[in-house]
C-alpha cells in the first residue's frame, strides 16, 4: 500500500489550507511557500507517487488536473498574459513530495527555467 503523504491530509482536510477548488478527482490548494505571486499546488485525490506510475487508468484525473489549472488561472486572473505548468519527477527533476502534482504559477514574467 502507498504511503500517505502531506498533500493526502490536506485532501483530507486533516491539514488546514487554502484550497481554491476539490471535487471526486482533483484537489487545489495555495503553495505555503510560493515561487510566484500566483502558486497553486494541483493534485489527484488518490495517490499516485509520480508521473513513471502513471497508468491508463489514470488519464480521466490527470485531465482533470489540466481543466482546474485552466479554471483557477481564470479565476486567478493570470490566463490572458500568461503561466507555467510545471510536474516534476523524482530526485533529478526537482520532486519533493512523492504525491504527482502540478504547479500553476503566475502572476509577474516567468524568466527561463533553464
Amino acid at each position: 500500500m502507498a504511503q500517505e503523504t502531506i498533500f493526502s491530509k490536506i485532501i483530507n482536510r486533516e491539514i488546514e489550507s487554502d484550497i481554491l477548488y476539490q471535487d471526486v478527482l482533483v484537489t487545489a490548494f495555495r503553495d505555503i511557500l510560493p515561487k510566484a505571486p500566483i502558486h497553486v499546488l494541483i493534485v489527484p485525490n488518490i495517490l499516485i507517487q509520480n508521473v513513471n506510475q502513471v497508468k491508463q487508468e489514470h488519464e480521466m484525473i490527470l485531465g482533470r488536473m489540466f481543466i482546474v489549472a485552466a479554471r483557477i488561472a481564470k479565476q486567478e486572473k493570470i490566463d490572458k498574459k500568461g503561466y507555467r505548468l510545471i510536474i516534476n519527477c523524482n530526485e533529478h527533476g526537482g520532486q519533493e513530495v512523492h504525491h504527482i502534482h502540478m504547479h500553476l504559477l503566475g502572476g509577474k514574467k516567468l524568466g527561463p527555467i533553464l
